[in-house]
């Protein structure tokens, strides 16, 4: 099985679907079999990135880390569950985007995901989905419905197979203004990790450049198709190694190690370790 890497967040316009994309050429880029599914079919930002990806190879004629990729209908479990096995077959990692909004087949993946991504940006309107604070201190005062919700997902996956999913926040589109709301929202942050359990990272800045890259489908992995580079390239590009770096993701052979002990538990006559 691969290790799915799921990014929900049922706010829009946090750069979820940009750096859904550049995380699975990331892991394309080190040889891994990546595959992904975007559930949102009415923007389909994902799929569309990844057409025009494919296209911009065919066309130039460029050798680039290139996923398997579907976009699903938005309405048929039938088709979720046969898409879902399919793109999981000789796939290391799968990755999967979300609608912005509340979305059964987005809840649906949150619970299967061992890895849970939701990307905020860096304001209290963003934080307000998943916490609430004291207007006065800005002292979270209680989760929000939506880290309710992933509770609810963490405890059914436990009990379903004993999975742990590790949720991890990750703030996006950091803006090196307004110092002090940065540290409210941080320590807010902070202080809700540790009642509901995730994990807080550093994503992607607020650059042009990743918008710049959408019609031809290349992320900041891709060097050479890029051509010359300035030093917003280069930032950005050090922004994706650290962000890759804190998912803390298993690496392929952690994962075949895994898959291999399943199977072995799984299997008649296979003696238990304990016993």
């Amino acid at each position: 099985m691969p290790h799915v890497i799921v990014f929900a967040n049922e706010k829009g316009g946090t750069g979820k679907s940009t750096t859904a994309v550049h995380v699975a050429i990331a892991l394309a880029a080190k040889g891994a079999r990546v595959s992904c599914l975007d559930l949102d079919h009415r923007q389909r930002t994902v799929g569309r990135y990844l057409d025009n990806r494919a296209q911009t190879i065919r066309s130039k004629g460029l050798e680039l880390p290139m996923p398997r990729h579907a976009t699903h209908d938005g309405e048929s479990e039938d088709f979720f569950e046969a898409t879902w096995r399919d793109l999981e077959q000789d796939c290391d990692y799968l990755v999967v985007d979300t609608p912005g909004r509340d979305d059964y087949f987005a809840r649906t993946a949150a619970t299967l995901s061992n890895t849970l991504v939701t990307p905020m940006n860096d304001s209290f309107v963003d934080f307000d989905l998943i916490g609430q604070v004291d207007p006065d201190t800005y002292q979270v005062t209680r989760p929000s419905f939506y880290s309710e919700l992933i509770w609810d997902a963490r405890k059914q996956r436990a009990r379903a197979d004993g999975t742990t999913i590790d949720w991890v926040v990750l703030r996006n589109r950091l803006q090196h203004i307004e110092a002090r709301n940065m540290r409210r929202v941080s320590d807010a942050l902070a202080q809700l990790a540790k009642r509901v359990g995730f994990r807080i990272i550093p994503g992607l800045g607020e650059r042009v450049i990743y918008r710049e890259m959408f019609p031809q489908g290349l992320t900041m992995i891709d060097a050479k198709a890029i051509g010359s580079m300035g030093i917003g390239h280069v930032a950005a590009r050090q922004e994706l190694r650290e962000m890759m770096a804190a998912l803390q993701l298993p690496d392929t052979g952690e994962i075949a190690g895994r898959e291999q002990g399943a199977e072995m538990a799984e299997a008649p006559g296979v003696p238990d370790v304990a016993a």
